[in-house]
């Protein structure tokens, strides 16, 4: 099986790395086209479509604050996603790689890898898994997991080596 569009799911951990490593490999072995993707994951602080009326005791200078902050935070996040991505590219491209790179906001990292890598027409998703599982699996949610289950395409995740993070 060959595959001629690789999709990659990147952060900035030592998983990542070797995810990025094994990314090279099969786009040289497959000379294939690699997108190299970062999710920015929006925890909502508070939401400002959602007015609060004053008198339910809320303060309105300090939602407003909240908010801002999450807005730089924000920000901050997706800056330093498009430095990774650039510098993973950079290296990609001086092996010769056809490379490409894109990083979206949203809640849920599983659900914006798979909808991404779809519309980007990837038959390949390389991704890590951290290895949660019980109940941090329940409450934190397994990005890996949700691939797998709901990728249009095939899926190789690597799994994290203990005393790696």
């Amino acid at each position: 099986m060959s595959f001629k569009k690789i999709f990659a799911g990147l952060d900035d951990s030592e998983l990542s790395h070797r995810v990025f490593s094994q990314v090279l490999e099969l786009a040289r072995a497959n000379q294939a086209e690699v997108m190299l993707f970062h999710c920015v994951t929006i925890n909502v602080i508070g939401e400002s479509a959602v007015p609060i009326p004053v008198d339910l005791g809320m303060n309105v200078e300090l939602m407003e604050q909240a908010y801002r902050t999450q807005q730089l935070r924000l920000e901050r996040d997706i800056k330093q996603a498009e430095g990774l991505l650039q510098n993973y590219s950079e290296a990609a491209t001086k092996q010769g790689l056809q490379v490409e790179f894109d990083c979206k906001m949203d809640g849920d990292p599983g659900h914006c890898i798979c909808e991404s890598a779809q519309n980007w027409g990837a038959d390949l998703i390389v991704l890590g898994r951290r290895g949660r599982t019980g109940l941090a699996e329940a409450f934190l949610g397994s990005v890996s997991n949700y691939v797998v289950h709901h990728a249009s395409c095939s899926v190789f995740v690597i799994q994290e080596l203990k005393g790696e993070k």
